[in-house]
């Protein structure tokens, strides 16, 4: 926060001239960052390195902002005016095209180091551009931006706050010319921080604590003295700006504090609040989730997130899915332990083009850690979906715990390896389902994918976490199987595939939007659209 500006003096006139003129003078080299008391408007142009299906490509991106001036411990730092704006190379814009995307919807995800006195946690920036679509331009750059929400943040002490951009991902939904989702649905991007880039991703510094000079009451206040030659100004001064990237404690302009692990220093570090991305209230683009023949019974869903191929040390993001879920009817169970339960059984079935499936999906990983590999893939149903629900009923809240089930084969459908086509054939995929441990293997026998979703549900008020209506986070763990049917023309790639992504230990985290209760009479505002497809389209979390 900033005090209240000092009253214009009526004496050295010509030297407030002369210091105005020069600060006009050094305002082009002065970092925007320090260039407001009140508030700080940063712009800063950062190189990032990003893998393509082409291989690594220099991609520059844009990141505006507004921070406070300065700050006190223990408040909130709310940064507005969040905007990303990506420029991808002439070779992004060939690889889009060689997909047959006419256009793409993209959504960021930028995290930040935030850091203070050597202690340091990390924010997600995410941003979405919704609606309309980015045309595909027929060459050149393709420049993406998306505009969002930032997370608060709250320093523990007084001392300079820093903020430093790190790891960038980009999401983009392919589509083809007449709106339809292209094949594959999706794109996903990830972007490192260049070793080059501007103060190593510095984007501003705020000051916390009390102001080192309060103003002098009456109206005749005199102006600071100016510092003398060869004696470092005050860091923490609004009227002397900091170097670039030079945080407190800080020796080398330009190189943010190193983060540390120890329990000690996170308590000292900075908090980092919520946000969700979006500063828009339009509805993301999404595949359609129409329901035939709905009964009262009948809700349908999209839900999204990433799963982890811990061979290969990445994730893929799963595009937003439609699922159509038929409920049970609930019942009332009392244990021995005296406990009342509410507990309901329903089914499910994802839905893409009439077919059991998520819409294809594409990610690159590099392999043997250099290799630049892009995979098409899908997941297919192989079995029913159950969704068993368990609510402890305790007065005045319900602790909900909900465990979805599914049989899902990973079908490979394209491979490309920097850039050149392997081609592994129509039926390349995993021999069996993926497989989850499984809690109740006598009810559940067989692989399949568990994935566990808490929520608690208090009297009057909206669910938190996990429950079936609502939606929320679901998470669980999968073993990919071998591969197989790899290969054409008796080449067999089964134990490529099998040894580069094949294993246990691949954490998945799926984000499940509100439903939309499609056989009712009047569903509820905001849960449907018109023609009874689910409004809400979630976000994925890592």
């Amino acid at each position: 926060m900033s005090g209240h500006p000092p009253a214009p003096g009526t004496h050295r006139v010509r030297a407030r001239g002369a210091a105005i003129a020069a600060l006009a003078a050094l305002a082009p080299l002065i970092p925007s960052a320090a260039a407001a008391v009140g508030s700080q408007e940063i712009t800063a142009k950062l190189a990032y390195d990003c893998v393509l299906p082409s291989g690594h490509q220099r991609a520059t991106v844009r990141v505006k902002a507004t921070f406070p001036g300065r700050a006190t411990a223990g408040e909130k730092i709310l940064p507005t005016g969040v905007t990303t704006a990506v420029e991808l190379p002439a070779a992004a814009v060939a690889d889009l095209t060689a997909l047959k995307a006419a256009t793409v919807v993209p959504e960021t995800r930028l995290t930040l180091d935030v850091a203070q006195r050597g202690a340091a946690t990390q924010a997600l920036w995410r941003g979405t551009a919704g609606t309309p679509a980015v045309a595909v331009p027929a060459e050149g750059p393709l420049t993406l931006t998306t505009t969002g929400e930032a997370p608060t943040v709250t320093a523990a002490a007084d001392g300079d706050l820093t903020f430093t951009a790190v790891d960038l991902g980009i999401d983009l939904a392919l589509g083809t010319a007449d709106g339809a989702p292209a094949t594959p649905a999706s794109l996903s991007l990830a972007c490192t921080l260049a070793k080059d880039a501007d103060g190593h991703g510095l984007l501003v510094t705020v000051p916390v604590g009390p102001a080192p000079s309060t103003p002098a009451p009456s109206g005749s206040a005199s102006p600071s003295a100016p510092t003398p030659p060869g004696q470092p100004a005050d860091p923490a001064s609004p009227t002397a700006p900091t170097a670039p990237g030079t945080p407190e404690g800080s020796t080398t302009p330009g190189t943010p504090p190193e983060r540390t692990g120890g329990d000690k220093d996170q308590d000292k570090a900075p908090k980092v609040g919520d946000a969700r991305a979006g500063s828009s209230a339009a509805r993301p683009p999404a595949p359609p989730c129409v329901k035939e023949n709905p009964t009262d019974k009948s809700l349908n869903a999209y839900i999204t997130g990433y799963s982890n191929v811990r061979k290969l040390g990445g994730a893929s993001l799963i595009p937003v899915s439609c699922v159509q879920i038929e409920q049970g009817d609930p019942e009332i169970a009392f244990p021995p332990d005296g406990s009342i339960h509410l507990l309901q059984k329903s089914e499910g079935y994802l839905d893409h083009q009439g077919r059991k499936q998520t819409p294809p999906f594409q990610s690159t990983f590099l392999t043997f850690g250099f290799t630049p590999t892009t995979a098409t893939m899908i997941l297919e149903q192989a079995g029913p979906m159950t969704v068993a629900s368990d609510v402890l009923l305790v007065f005045p809240d319900n602790i909900a715990e909900t465990y979805v089930r599914a049989p899902l084969v990973l079908r490979v459908l394209d491979v490309k390896v920097n850039g050149t086509p392997l081609d592994v054939g129509p039926s390349c995929r995993t021999q069996t389902p993926l497989s989850s441990p499984e809690p109740d293997p006598a009810t559940y026998p067989g692989p399949h994918l568990v994935m566990l979703g808490k929520g608690q549900l208090i009297n009057g008020t909206d669910a938190t976490g996990y429950v079936l209506t609502s939606g929320g986070p679901l998470t669980g763990e999968v073993t990919i199987p071998p591969f197989t049917g790899c290969g054409v023309g008796g080449e067999d790639l089964d134990r490529l595939l099998t040894a580069s992504i094949s294993g246990p230990g691949n954490y998945v985290k799926q984000i499940q939007g509100q439903t939309c209760a499609v056989g009712v009479e009047v569903p509820t505002e905001g849960q449907c659209t018109e023609d009874r497809q689910p409004f809400v389209v979630p976000v994925p979390e890592r």
